[in-house]
């Protein structure tokens, strides 16, 4: 049976994904590993609502500590004028996918996957993009669903809703509260 990883970005982008896997008795665990998010309380806020999420559907939540310097260094150096969808969304993608498919690989998952691309204000092809070059470098299989499809993200946010969960004006980034 496989056994999946996936990348939550926030609650009410992973809240209807979660509950279509624990639905499917699907194998898998949650991590939330969000280095962009800033300031501290932002993501504090965004940690206990994926972590409220999880509890409710009774899934397994991994915290991948956050080092928003690193992140800085390795995505928005040069960057931080770029407008969203722009390349410093590319790099957010890859740097966090990247690590992603290391920890699945290092931690025995056989796949992993991510809900950075079910909000209509990503672009998917560009995370499709970024989880293809990370799965070739940890030889590891991601899973391309698209998590759009049969209201995806609306089920996300209805859950979040019902759950009364806390939801961001923003992705996430201090560049993109713009």
């Amino acid at each position: 049976m496989a056994n999946l990883l996936l990348l939550s970005c926030c609650a009410p982008c992973s809240a209807g994904v979660i509950k279509k896997l624990a639905n499917e008795g699907k194998q898998f665990s949650v991590l939330f590993f969000n280095p962009n998010i800033a300031p501290l309380e932002e993501y504090q806020k965004r940690l206990e609502a994926n972590k409220k999420v999880c509890r409710y559907f009774g899934v397994n939540f991994i915290e991948m500590p956050p080092d928003h310097n690193a992140w800085l260094k390795a995505v928005a150096e040069g960057f931080e004028k770029e407008p969203e969808r722009g390349m410093r969304c590319k790099r957010c993608f890859l740097y966090r996918l990247k690590q992603t498919a290391k920890y699945a690989k290092e931690n025995g998952f056989t796949e992993f996957s991510s809900v950075l691309g079910i909000s209509r204000y990503k672009d998917l092809e560009s995370v499709n993009a970024a989880a293809e070059i990370a799965q070739k470098e940890f030889e590891i299989v991601y899973d391309f669903t698209n998590w759009r499809k049969n209201a995806g993200e609306q089920e996300g946010i209805k859950i979040a809703k019902q759950l009364n969960l806390y939801f961001q004006n923003y992705c996430g980034c201090e560049f993109s509260k713009r």
